[in-house]
């Protein structure tokens, strides 16, 4: 069975090994004719004689069964040849992976005929759906925020003057295709009281790509080959930018991190500079999407910076990809208090324009009554869904099961895969919907 997946659809093996056979065919003429037919017709009379043996007499449909047999056992040897000469160069070359050679190629192959899906967004979310969506398609992009001023991000981008790395290796290793150890050594953050300490390893050798290629995006491109990255990984500027915060009470907050902890009601944020330039490879991606997916992730501090970098929520717009919005399952505290799924629609609306987003898909499946307690505990709450609201807007909607809960609520990323394959497979711009997934 293991050899029969060398014939699979997708593969563009079988039409080697077409070209194959019919060089062995010409080999074969070529040898008749150089050393007479008499050698050709005394291996047809012994499979006469034998057929007349087996039946006692000649039977046209036993010689020409023997002809299939004959046929069968020379295209089962060019198979297994075929076979092992790949395995013999792939086990130099790829000596882990040898075994699985026909697998990978089979999955690499049909990955790539996969619809183009760009995704904009930052933080755990955007890494939660990535990990889920490379199973489905290998020609995603994901646009990440470049406005995160906390953490090892914060401090590396005020020592080294680079853009924030930490979201960018988020999606690097959701991405991967590669062995878990790489993925530890990639999350792995230093402890201790040194100055290391904080800082991931992943960050610092962004931090030191960066440095060596002259450039972040260049630097991504590498790392992706390092982690055998299915994808692309693409920041939305490559600027240095600031998110402020305008309140409700026409107070301004400075800095991402600050945002939350200001505990009030948020009217718009902007960036600073406010016309920061956008990388040319995400307009494109954004452009030639078949999909175009936001979030899921904090609602102001992970997806607005992106759509407020100069032509990004102007492409999204303008693209003919089917545009869908992931609605958060909790409010977020300091954030999103109090907002219902039309309210979170509408803030990206506000920011992006009208036809930045064509459906939004939301949670259907019912919290526990022990996770409502403990979130609101925290101050969140569960988003609730005024589908009426929703339709207003323009945006259709759409509910499925995609979460896991456990000590917490996350997105499962397997389940948001599948939900948001179904819709870019089945819903067309200016659809009425489809309900329940």
């Amino acid at each position: 069975m293991h050899l029969l997946k060398w014939l699979y659809p997708g593969m563009r093996f079988k039409r080697w090994l077409f070209l194959f056979a019919v060089g062995v065919m010409l080999v074969s003429l070529g040898l008749a004719l150089v050393f007479n037919y008499k050698y050709l017709d005394a291996v047809e009379e012994a499979i006469f004689r034998a057929v007349y043996l087996w039946r006692g007499s000649y039977d046209y449909t036993a010689t020409t069964l023997a002809g299939i047999v004959v046929v069968a056992l020379g295209i089962a040897m060019m198979l297994l040849a075929t076979r092992y000469v790949i395995r013999s160069v792939i086990t130099v070359l790829l000596p882990d992976n040898s075994e699985r050679l026909v697998d990978i190629i089979y999955e690499k192959r049909k990955l790539g005929k996969g619809p183009s899906v760009a995704v904009i967004g930052g933080g755990h979310g955007l890494s939660v759906l990535l990990r889920g969506i490379k199973a489905a398609t290998s020609n995603v992009t994901a646009v990440v925020t470049v406005a995160d001023d906390g953490g090892s991000s914060g401090r590396l981008r005020e020592e080294l003057g680079i853009i924030p790395p930490g979201d960018l290796r988020n999606c690097l290793v959701a991405l991967a295709d590669t062995e878990p150890l790489m993925e530890k050594l990639f999350q792995y953050r230093f402890r201790g009281e040194s100055e290391l300490a904080g800082h991931s390893f992943g960050n610092l050798f962004i931090a030191a790509m960066t440095e060596v290629t002259g450039d972040v995006e260049t630097a991504l491109k590498e790392s992706s080959k390092v982690l055998a990255v299915k994808g692309r990984v693409l920041p939305a500027s490559t600027e240095h930018v600031r998110l402020d915060a305008i309140m409700e009470d026409g107070t301004v907050v400075e800095g991402e991190s600050q945002i939350p902890e200001a505990h009030k009601h948020i009217r718009r944020v902007r960036l600073f500079p406010e016309h920061a330039q956008p990388v040319g490879a995400a307009l494109e991606a954004l452009s030639s999407a078949d999909a175009i997916i936001l979030g899921p992730g904090s609602l102001y501090t992970s997806i607005m910076p992106n759509l407020l970098v100069d032509g990004v929520a102007e492409t999204v717009r303008k693209s003919h990809a089917l545009k869908i919005y992931i609605c958060n399952v909790m409010t977020q505290p300091g954030e999103t208090d109090g907002y219902t799924a039309s309210m979170h629609a509408k803030a990206i609306i506000d920011h992006a324009g009208k036809g930045a987003i064509d459906f939004m898909l939301v949670n259907a499946r019912p919290i526990s009554d022990e996770m409502k307690e403990y979130y609101a505990a925290r101050g969140a709450y569960p988003v609730k869904i005024d589908e009426e609201a929703v339709n207003a807007l323009g945006i259709g909607l759409v509910k499925a099961d995609i979460i896991n809960e456990t000590d917490v609520i996350r997105h499962d990323p397997d389940k948001l895969c599948r939900a948001v394959m179904q819709m870019v497979y089945r819903l067309r711009p200016g659809s009425e919907g489809m309900g329940e997934i």
